[in-house]
C-alpha cells in the first residue's frame, strides 16, 4: 500500500493542489496587487501606490467598524468559552438524555447566518415593539443582539470540542488528585483545565476568528445600523467595496489589512495558549 502511495501520489496531490491555487492562492495575490491600483473591472486597474490604504485608515466607518469588532471578539471570546465549557462539563457526568441535549445544543450550528440574522431580528423586534424601539435603532441593542445570535450559535460547536477534550484526559490523573485530597474546585482548576489546553486552543481560535470575520449575521441582524455604529469589519469592507462607486480600490486594500489583522492576531493567540498546554 505504502509503495503504491509513494508511486501515484501525484493522481491524488496535483488535482488538489491546482483547485487550491486556482481558487485562493491566485486570486488572493491578485487581490493584494489590486489594493495598490484604482480600478472598476481587474482590467482597467490603474496603480495608484499606497493612496487605496491612506484613504481606508482615514475613513472614520473602519476604524469605528475596528474597534467594533474588538470589543464584540472579547466579549463572544469569553461568553462561549466559558458557556461552552461549563456545558460541556455537565454533559460528561453521569446523566440520562446527554446525547440528546448534545444535538440540541449543537443544531444551532447547523442553520445559515443569513437565516439566523432574519429570524433573530423578527425575535427582537417583537419584544422591542412594546418599548417603542427596534433593533436598528439601538447601537447598545445591537451589539447585545450579534452577541446573543452568535453564542447561540456557536456554543454548541464549541462544545462538542470541550466534551472532546474532556473525555481525553486520563481517568488515572483525575483519581490520582482525589487521593491527594483535592476537591472538585482544585481539581476543575489544577488538573482538567491545564490538560484541557489543547482543546481551549481551538476553541479560543476559532472563536476569536470567526468573530472577526462575522459577515453573514452583521448583514441580515442589524445591516450596520444605526449610522454604521454596529458595522463590522467584513460588512465595512462590503459595503465599501459593492456600495461606493470608485471605492474599488480601497474596499480591496481595507479587507488587505483585515486579512492581516486577523492572521496576526490569531497566530498571537495560538502562541500564548500553546505555551500553556502540558504533556500528558
Amino acid at each position: 500500500m505504502e509503495k503504491t502511495l509513494k508511486k501515484y501520489w501525484p493522481i491524488f496531490l496535483l488535482p488538489t493542489m491546482a483547485a487550491f491555487t486556482i481558487g485562493f492562492i491566485v486570486p488572493f495575490i491578485e487581490g493584494i496587487y489590486l489594493s495598490f491600483c484604482e480600478f472598476t473591472t481587474i482590467r482597467d486597474a490603474k496603480p495608484v501606490g499606497l493612496q487605496n490604504y491612506i484613504e481606508a485608515f482615514k475613513d472614520t466607518t473602519f476604524v469605528d467598524s475596528f474597534k467594533f469588532t474588538t470589543l464584540f471578539a472579547i466579549v463572544t471570546l469569553v461568553l462561549i468559552n466559558v458557556l461552552a465549557f461549563l456545558v460541556a462539563l455537565a454533559l460528561t457526568q453521569k446523566m440520562k438524555g446527554t446525547n440528546l441535549f448534545r444535538t440540541v445544543f449543537f443544531m444551532p450550528n447547523l442553520i445559515g447566518g443569513i437565516v439566523l440574522g432574519y429570524v433573530w431580528q423578527l425575535m427582537f423586534d417583537a419584544i422591542f415593539q412594546k418599548f417603542d424601539t427596534a433593533l436598528k435603532l439601538n447601537e447598545v441593542f445591537g451589539f447585545w443582539g450579534l452577541v446573543i445570535l452568535i453564542c447561540w450559535q456557536q456554543i454548541g460547536y464549541m462544545m462538542i470540542v470541550y466534551i472532546a477534550g474532556l473525555q481525553s484526559i486520563p481517568a488515572d490523573i483525575q483519581e490520582a488528585a482525589m487521593i491527594d485530597g483535592a476537591n472538585k474546585m482544585q481539581r476543575l482548576f489544577r488538573v482538567t483545565i491545564p490538560n484541557m489546553m489543547p482543546s481551549i486552543t481551538i476553541c479560543t481560535f476559532l472563536t476569536i476568528t470567526n468573530s472577526f470575520k462575522l459577515f453573514d449575521q452583521n448583514l441580515a441582524l442589524t445591516a450596520g445600523e444605526p449610522m454604521h455604529k454596529t458595522e463590522m469589519m467584513a460588512l465595512n469592507i462590503y459595503d465599501t467595496f459593492y456600495g461606493r462607486v470608485g471605492y474599488e480600490g480601497v474596499g480591496q486594500a481595507k479587507a488587505v489589512v483585515f486579512f492581516a489583522i486577523v492572521v496576526i492576531i490569531g497566530l498571537l493567540q495560538l502562541k500564548l495558549t500553546r505555551n500553556k498546554e502540558v504533556q500528558q
